[in-house]
Parts: structure tokens; sequence; C-alpha cells
């Protein structure tokens, strides 16, 4: 089963280790991209991400075609968008597989191919008053 989600609600994490649960996994691994408070030695007050239309497509094809390299049983991959509290999770990745090392894998090259390719642009504020965008053009 494969999971691959952009959305502005908050991501359970119950949830998703549910969704990728199986008698047959040995492994689970998650991921979780949080909101911190500070960045690049400033303080963060706010935090919004927004999204491109294409990014729930793109997500749902990185998604499987990382799931289909490695030896997975359930992977569930989501990422949020909108005003993000400081504290609670912006990306979050779960996978399951019969041994830790395709889990690993497949969780990091996951995380790693979206960030890069997800079409996601980040706005901090700080608490100097000065803002910044992330991975914008």
């Amino acid at each position: 089963m494969i999971t691959a989600q952009v959305t502005d609600a908050a991501i359970d994490l119950a949830t998703l280790q549910s969704a990728v649960a199986s008698q047959e996994a040995g492994a689970t691994v998650i991921f979780s991209g949080d909101v911190r408070n500070h960045d690049g030695g400033k303080s963060v007050v706010s935090l919004t991400y927004e999204v491109h239309p294409s990014a729930q497509t793109v997500i749902e094809e990185i998604t499987a075609r990382i799931a289909a390299k490695h030896e997975i049983l359930h992977v569930a991959a989501v990422h949020r968008y909108g005003p993000i509290p400081i504290g609670e999770s912006a990306f979050t990745v779960v996978v399951s597989a019969q041994h830790r090392g395709p889990a690993f894998a497949a969780c990091q090259e996951i995380v790693d191919v979206v960030k890069a390719e997800l079409p996601i642009w980040k706005y901090q504020v700080f608490s100097d008053g000065s803002d910044e965008w992330v991975n914008s053009a």
C-alpha cells in the first residue's frame, strides 16, 4: 500500500503508522520533519508552506517510484502546506518492510527526493521582523 498526500490538515502519526502496519513487517521507520523555532541562527515565529497545484501528483509519483526500488511492504508520505505551528510536523514518512535495511533506505530516499523535487516553498518570519522564502526561484 502506498499513500502519498499534500494536505493543509495536521499530520496524525498514529494514523500513518496504522496504515503501514503489517504482521509481515519486521521494521517500521518513521521520519517526522518538525517545524522548529530557529533557522540560520534566527528565531522563527511563523512558518507557512505554499504548494504548486501539481504537488499532489508529484508526491504520489516520487513515493511510488522510490517504493518500487526497495523491498518494502507499505509507505505513507504526507507533506503539509499552509501555516504550521512551531513543534508540529510539516512532513512525515512512515515505511514498513520485512527488514530494517530496506525500510531505512526507502524512508531516507523519499525524504531526500521530496525535499529536492516537490514544488513547495517555505516562508518563514523571524522574531527580528525579517522574513525569508526557501526553495523559491
